[in-house]
């Protein structure tokens, strides 16, 4: 075990200052409390299969999913935990594959992989390997978003297409035989939100739609304000291939899971700035208006669709798809 945290993780993610591993990381408070007034701190399980797909791996969802975690709730990310459970005869190759990719979200995030775990299970008590990653960043001063401060008139704001992800898990799955692959949104976002909060501070709330997509997040953020919100199916952006798997397998990819897109409630009156601004950034290049937000019925997502129906968009019972992050 020495052995192989030694050869695979300090060898990826670099070793503490001082080059003495103990059995916990140590930050400097100092550091983090001069960027804000309040801690954020979250922690998520990987257990996708295939743990290699278009666009990823297990090892850069881990990091980016944590990473997204804590930036849509406005906190800038700092440091992340990595415990791995791995299945006895897991090659090393593969997880040292799946740990450069890790270390390379991270440097694209910006943050530092501090502490961890690892611990081998007999073959057959886990399939392959699981992650868990957990993330620690700092709430700046006046940043308060919260699904319960959306309001009737505020507009619904995405940064891209949706479906990517849950799309490129069955492409990955090799069961379609598809001509052209879809490749999985995740990246990480706390770039893109820190832009978004530097043009409009007001911004209501913030989710990244990863298991439910888009009509889980809708549905929270009705029920969490009391309010209703109207989306418009033309406005929302789909690739042809995610709506050709979709129709294939009687999937919505309203509800497939998302690993690089947020939702967005924002005033009226600053909607139209900030989908500009956020088309300077990469990962905010397709941003749109999809939707807005009404008082009643309270409680109720519903969709326009391009037939000119309206139907109720209601929260997923089960998932589409299993183990898709």
């Amino acid at each position: 075990m020495v052995a192989l945290i030694e050869e695979v993780f300090l060898n990826t993610f670099g070793r503490p200052a001082g080059a003495v591993c103990e059995d916990q990381a140590r930050l400097q408070l100092a550091e983090l409390s001069c960027m804000g007034d309040q801690l954020a701190f979250t922690t998520d399980s990987y257990v996708v299969d295939p743990l290699f797909f278009p666009g990823g791996n297990i090892g850069t969802l881990s990091v980016n999913g944590t990473v997204n975690d804590l930036a849509v709730g406005g906190a800038r990310p700092f440091y992340l935990s990595c415990s791995v459970i791995l299945e006895e005869g897991y090659p090393i190759e593969e997880l040292r594959r799946v740990a450069q990719g890790m270390q390379q979200a991270a440097d694209q995030a910006g943050v530092r992989i501090v502490t961890g775990d690892t611990k081998v299970v007999p073959r057959g008590a886990a399939d392959k390997l699981f992650i868990n990653t957990a993330g620690i960043g700092v709430i700046p001063k006046g940043v308060n978003l919260a699904a319960s401060r959306a309001a009737p008139g505020d507009l619904i704001v995405t940064n891209g297409f949706i479906g990517d992800h849950g799309a490129a898990i069955v492409d990955g799955r090799g069961e379609l035989a598809l001509e052209h692959s879809v490749h999985s949104d995740t990246r990480p976002l706390n770039g893109l939100v820190e832009k978004m909060l530097s043009v409009c501070p007001d911004i209501r709330c913030m989710r990244d739609a990863t298991r439910g997509g888009v009509a889980a997040v809708l549905n929270e953020f009705a029920t969490a304000a009391g309010i209703c919100i109207r989306i418009d199916e033309r406005a929302i952006p789909v690739r042809a291939q995610v709506r050709g798997i979709c129709e294939l397998l009687g999937l919505d990819p309203l509800y497939l899971a998302n690993e690089g897109k947020l939702l967005a409630v924002v005033p009226a009156k600053d909607a139209e700035a900030l989908v500009a601004a956020m088309r300077t950034d990469p990962a905010g290049a397709d941003a749109v208006i999809i939707g807005q937000v009404g008082a009643a019925p309270s409680g109720l997502v519903t969709l326009a669709t391009a037939l000119g129906a309206e139907r109720v968009l209601d929260m997923l019972v089960g998932e589409q798809l299993p183990r898709i992050c």
